[in-house]
Order: C-alpha cells, then structure tokens, then sequence
C-alpha cells in the first residue's frame, strides 16, 4: 500500500509540475515559412527567454499558417490559446484605427524613414494604443514588412505607362484607389490567385515586395520588370495574448519587452540580406529592376491621403517630421 501511495505521490507531483511547466510554455504563431525573417527574429527570442528563465519559459513556434490564416490566429490569440502572434496590420485597423495611418501610400519616404517612426515616440505611443485597446493584445514590437513596388509585364516608368492595366492590390479600398490614382486599374484579389491570375492576363502586374515576387513565383507567370515606386512601406507588429500577458509577474514582463525589442531589431537584419538575395536570385532569373523618380506617383496619389488620412492629420505631420 505504501508503494502504491507513493507512486500516487509522484505521479501527482509529476502532474503538478507538468502543469506548471506547460502554463509557462508560450505558443508563437506566424502564416509565415520556417526560415522566413520574422519566425527566425521570434525563435530567437524564445531561446534567450528559455535561458534567462531557466526553461521555466518554455517556446513552441507554430510557422506557415498550420494554425489558421491571421485573422483566425488573432481570434486565438485574443482568447489566449496562442500566446504570442506576428500579424500584419490590418486585422488590427479595425479596433484601432490611428495604425491605419501606416497602410497609407507614400506616408513614408522610404524604409529607412518608416524604421525611424517606428523606433521612435510615434511606433512606442502606436504599441501603447494597442495595448490599451479593445482588442486583448499586447503590442509588443514592429516588423519591418517589406517596401512593396510595382511588378508588371511591360515596363513602368510614370503614371502614364499604367494607362489600362489592370493591377492586383490587397482587398483594401484604400489600396484599390491608390493603384487607381497611380495611374492603373486597382484590382482586388486573392494572394493565391495571382499567379494564374498574372499568367492568363486576368491581371497585369501586381504589388509586393522583392522576396514575395520570388517565393511566389509571380516572375515566371511574366511580371519581368519591377518599377521601384515604393508606394506602401507597411510595418507589421508582435503581440501577445493579453490573458497570458497578465499571469506574467512584473520580471517576466520585462523579459518578454527586453527580448521583443531584440527581435525587432534581429528581423531588420535578417531582412535586408533576405531582399538582397531575393534581388540576385530574380536579377539572374531577367527580371529588370526600374528606378525612377517617384514624385509623380507621390502627387497622384494625393488625394488618396486626403480622403483616407484626414482623421489623422496631425500624426502625419509628425511622420513627416521625423529625420
């Protein structure tokens, strides 16, 4: 009997710790690939959160969308089934509507502008309206997501060269009406349909950044030239589940900050040599890279950041300004 009560003994003990250990051990979400820039930046502070814990913080990294689509992983994450998530902007326009601000054509002068908003008052004052909002998230840090241009089939040089093409924008009517004012025919669709999209002359061209026109293969349906316009500079941010966010004492709290703002800085670095090499790879496979003097597409699209920005006149001011 005494064994039998011991075994009892241990196997609760062992409950019990197994318990404690799975309480502590944060799921991490992401729709992007293992190896992609932001799921290496949040590995990486998993680990150092496991070292400077002890492993009583535990890291599980859930990468290529096998926990549903953004909006879905927000849904989990809001309720805390996921505990730390990297979700772009949008799904987060409607709950707290000063980030929208970012999803603007031409707010940003270039990437190197959209880093210092970020990093600076602006990008902490945006975390902190997150945090306090509605939506059960703690904002915790910004992911570069990528300065998106023009890919199309015949070559861009001003707005006059997109005169009856048809353009594939995300399902945004903001982002619709900027390819509009640029000059082409905003096109909303599907990610996944772009290319037989491109390839059947459905559309002419699409959007994005170098490494999504090379990991999707957007080139090969017939988008050979790239216009570097820089229309929509789009930061992207890492929260946390506000209910796992408060079952943290105030040291892991700042932990989780510390290690997050590390991340921030990590997913830079690893992002502009992941552009660098999406460039080469799309340069030997004859993809032709167009600069040009965007301030024609910056006046066109004036009155898109009238309409859409008028809300948030004051913070543009502020972007503006910032050096």
């Amino acid at each position: 009997m005494k064994i039998h009560a011991r075994l009892l003994a241990t196997a609760a003990a062992l409950a019990v710790l197994t318990a404690a250990v799975h309480g502590q051990t944060l799921k991490a979400a992401d729709v992007h690939p293992a190896g992609y820039p932001t799921v290496v930046a949040v590995e990486s502070m998993g680990k150092k959160l496991d070292a400077a814990t002890q492993g009583r913080i535990k890291f599980q990294m859930f990468p290529g969308s096998v926990l549903g689509g953004e909006k879905e992983m927000i849904e989990q994450t809001q309720v805390g089934a996921i505990q730390l998530l990297r979700t772009s902007l949008g799904p987060v326009g409607p709950v707290v509507p000063e980030v929208n601000v970012f999803n603007m054509p031409f707010v940003f002068r270039n990437p190197a502008h959209m880093r210092a908003v970020i990093d600076g008052p602006i990008g902490q004052e945006m975390l902190d309206k997150i945090s306090a909002s509605p939506a059960r998230l703690v904002a915790l840090a910004w992911m570069d997501g990528g300065s998106r241009s023009l890919y199309t089939k015949k070559p861009v040089r001003k707005p006059e060269d997109l005169k009856g093409q048809k353009i594939r924008m995300m399902g945004n009517p903001l982002f619709v009406d900027t390819m509009n004012a640029m000059g082409g025919n905003g096109i909303s669709m599907g990610y996944g349909e772009v290319f037989t999209a491109i390839q059947t002359g459905v559309v002419d061209g699409a959007e994005n950044n170098p490494p999504s026109l090379f990991t999707a293969n957007h080139f090969q349906a017939g988008a050979k030239y790239y216009t570097q316009t820089n229309h929509l500079i789009i930061p992207e941010i890492l929260v946390m589940s506000k209910v796992t966010w408060d079952k943290l004492s105030a040291a892991d709290q700042a932990l989780v900050k510390k290690f997050s703002r590390e991340a921030q800085l990590e997913q830079r670095t690893l992002w502009d040599q992941y552009v660098v090499d999406s460039v080469a790879k799309l340069k030997a496979a004859g993809v032709e890279f167009i600069e040009i003097d965007n301030k024609p597409f910056f006046d066109a699209t004036v009155p898109v950041r009238a309409k859409y920005g008028a809300q948030f006149a004051d913070l543009m001011k502020r972007i503006e300004a910032v050096k």
